[in-house]
């Protein structure tokens, strides 16, 4: 029974700079279903982070409409989009984006201040989440007491903290060395198996391949829309 988490139906989005119009989305439909692990891909300007944007609730299209878990939300006020990006979207960026002077356990429980856990709930959920990623160990060390993969790890703990629709990754080993990246990729496959909903911007094909299903956009427009067949195959194995 299919069970759509995000529906968009002919989005567009049309940027004016002075007299000029850039059209970065042009009817983009697309739909991804829960427990789904999608990546969009393609090059620089070819709209994949317009379409990030409005699927995490960051922007509204200029036209056309989006459904997110159920709820049309594209026409909402900036005030009703962040409360709808706090309980359905759990952000993974490539700078980590985490809170230098605070411990890997308060960056985690933030997302719960919001939300109006008390202290006791924030701290419980917290440390849950940074055992899911395998560092229950590290959570009264400050950013700069962590490597780059146990930042990204933090990170993805405080995306999960809520228990979100969707985890939003954009480009989320682009600070990371090669090694550290698969590891941080690994990770995001226990979490799909869990269960959980994984879209991710990336340029990187290798990363990519990670993905179960592979969105190009070139131009504003969906170039493809394929099921990615050598994760498809390793799945199967797997089932077996």
């Amino acid at each position: 029974m299919p069970n759509p988490v995000i529906e968009t139906s002919d989005i567009s989005k049309v940027y004016r700079m002075g007299t000029e119009e850039i059209h970065a989305l042009q009817s983009v439909t697309i739909t991804i279903q829960r427990g789904e692990y999608v990546a969009f891909m393609g090059p620089s300007g070819s709209g994949k982070s317009t379409l990030m944007n409005i699927v995490g609730c960051l922007d509204t299209p200029s036209s056309g409409s989006y459904i997110l878990n159920g709820k049309n939300v594209s026409n909402m006020t900036d005030n009703q989009l962040a409360d709808v990006r706090n309980r359905e979207i759990g952000f993974v960026f490539q700078s980590f984006n985490l809170l230098p002077r605070a411990t890997a356990l308060d960056n985690v429980a933030l997302p719960l201040i919001y939300a109006g856990y008390g202290k006791s709930e924030r701290q419980e959920k917290a440390r849950e989440a940074l055992r899911s990623v395998g560092l229950a160990e590290r959570a009264l060390h400050k950013p700069n007491e962590l490597s780059g993969g146990q930042r990204q790890r933090v990170a993805i703990a405080r995306a999960l903290v809520n228990d979100p629709s969707i985890i939003l990754a954009d480009e989320p080993t682009g600070a990371l060395d090669s090694k550290t990246s698969h590891e941080i990729m690994d990770l995001f496959e226990a979490l799909y198996v869990k269960g959980n909903t994984i879209i991710m911007v990336t340029h990187e094909e290798d990363i990519a391949r990670y993905a179960h299903r592979v969105v190009r956009l070139r131009d504003g427009l969906i170039e493809s829309d394929l099921i990615n067949q050598d994760v498809a195959s390793h799945q199967d194995l797997i089932g077996k």
